[in-house]
């Protein structure tokens, strides 16, 4: 895929399922992504699961039945796994992004993180990896949203508290300045 669009597997990592969830949005991000493969991994529904405590909200994400689990268990694919843990880190942080790079790699999918050293070690070795401005710019521009709306889903995650490259006023500036989706 060139990034003009999510027509394959898109394997999400934590950050973009938690901060919708927590902008009351998931919803939204379900209907965007209508007819597109979506994962994740076992590693980041517990790194979901355990921000439950805290945020009781973040059930949504766990319930979801158009998120699907991509699987990590043959011996080619815990292979496939250690090498991103090598690549990306192993701090109990770096495993969401470590798994999610294995399952879009044995997916022939795409990686989906706003974790912007992750996303420079991805690239670095061909993963394609996008983040959450990349997937609203798609949405835009397949006509989903307009260009305010997908501002106005920007505001509302950045008062979660996600770091996004741009506010919701300058996206559509950002996106075309950065060629993004």
């Amino acid at each position: 895929m060139s990034g003009s669009g999510p027509d394959r597997v898109l394997v999400f990592d934590a950050m973009c399922l938690v901060h919708f969830t927590l902008a009351e949005r998931l919803d939204v991000l379900r209907d965007l992504l209508t007819g597109i493969t979506c994962l994740t991994t076992h590693v980041v529904r517990e790194e979901v699961r355990a921000g439950c405590k805290r945020h009781p909200i973040l059930e949504a994400v766990l319930d979801a039945d158009w998120l699907g689990l991509a699987k990590l268990d043959s011996l080619h694919e815990i292979r496939c796994f250690a090498k991103w843990v090598r690549r990306v880190g192993s701090s109990e942080r770096d495993l969401g992004e470590a798994s999610v790079f294995s399952a879009a790699e044995l997916a022939g999918g795409m990686a989906i993180t706003d974790d912007q050293a992750a996303v420079a070690v991805g690239r670095a070795h061909g993963l394609e990896v996008h983040g959450t401005v990349w997937l609203l710019a798609c949405a835009v521009r397949t006509g989903k949203l307009n260009e305010v709306a997908a501002g106005n889903i920007v505001d509302g995650l950045r008062e979660t508290g996600m770091r996004l490259p741009c506010t919701g006023a300058s996206f559509g500036g950002f996106v075309r300045r950065n060629g993004v989706g």
